[in-house]
């Protein structure tokens, strides 16, 4: 299970440390794809298939499931780490996540997050204020 928050920072060619305590769950090679609420979302293989399941038995003939899936996939590519425990952010995924020096990685559970440290403080502060009524409203899920 992954959870923490961690404060990194970019280096000059695209590559970020992925904290220790979250490295050993995910693997020496997982998949990062483009995530919700503006971040990128980092899956271990086992997750990831289990995901890539779910996903493929959503019925084609919706347009929202094949607009989510193409989303999904289309920005998924493969990690791996380096002998420093860092990953290569690819252009494509950082300018989609708003990634420009500082980051925040988060564990949730069975995936981790990257967040533009910007955008991370923004979403915070925006769910600090409605955590209460967040929380209340979770009770309609069975929570």
């Amino acid at each position: 299970m992954f959870m923490g928050e961690y404060k990194h920072t970019l280096d000059s060619k695209n590559r970020m440390i992925i904290p220790a305590k979250l490295r050993d769950s995910l693997g020496e090679r997982f998949i990062m794809t483009k995530g919700l609420d503006g971040c990128l979302f980092l899956y271990p293989m086992d997750e990831w298939k289990i995901l890539e399941e779910k996903l493929k038995s959503l019925p084609f003939t919706k347009s929202d499931a094949r607009a989510f899936v193409r989303f999904f996939f289309s920005g998924a590519t493969e990690c791996e780490l380096d002998r420093q425990g860092r990953i290569l952010l690819p252009n494509g995924l950082k300018d989609f996540g708003k990634i420009e020096k500082e980051v925040v990685i988060i564990g949730v559970s069975t995936r981790v997050e990257i967040w533009s440290e910007e955008v991370w403080n923004g979403y915070s502060e925006e769910a600090e204020t409605a955590y209460e009524e967040i929380a209340e409203n979770m009770v309609d899920l069975g929570l």
